[in-house]
């Protein structure tokens, strides 16, 4: 397994849709964004998005690994991956969102993010299909921060 920042272009869309069921939101952020991706060969297994917001601060919209060969670690490995490049670009500090529950919460934290605010019915009223986990359909969306200092 490899891991490097490849062009936006190159990302593959059912990849990226695998952790954003919308489209139209994916590509608000493609253009603005550093793309990281994991490779095994030639193929593109995992993808990171990470937007800048100023000098210090990012914002990750998105990380997804191929079904086939999910809960092996890669996901992991990307992101840390891609949380060392980021410092190694001066970014001090790591946003992003994700929903109030289940794996994609756990995955975060263990990687050392934390909670700082919440934002109520973000998913009720930013997409058309309702997105559910474990037969709970998610609502609010939970805004994450890693300060990279702590990280390392």
């Amino acid at each position: 397994m490899t891991f490097q920042e490849i062009p936006f272009q190159r990302a593959p869309m059912p990849l990226l849709l695998e952790a954003d069921p919308s489209e139209q939101c994916i590509q608000s952020y493609l253009k603005d964004s550093w793309c990281f991706a994991a490779f095994e060969g030639e193929e593109i297994v995992g993808i990171c998005f990470v937007k800048p917001e100023n000098d210090t601060t990012a914002e990750l919209f998105n990380i997804a690994v191929a079904p086939d060969i999910q809960a092996k670690g890669i996901g992991t490995q990307l992101l840390k991956f891609t949380l060392h490049a980021l410092s190694n670009k001066g970014i001090e500090k790591v946003e992003l969102g994700t929903g109030s529950f289940g794996h994609q919460l756990a995955f975060y934290q263990r990687q050392g993010f934390r909670v700082d605010s919440v934002r109520k019915n973000f998913f009720l009223d930013h997409y058309d299909e309702p997105i559910f986990e474990m037969g709970i359909q998610h609502k609010d969306m939970l805004r994450l921060v890693c300060d990279l200092s702590l990280w390392q």
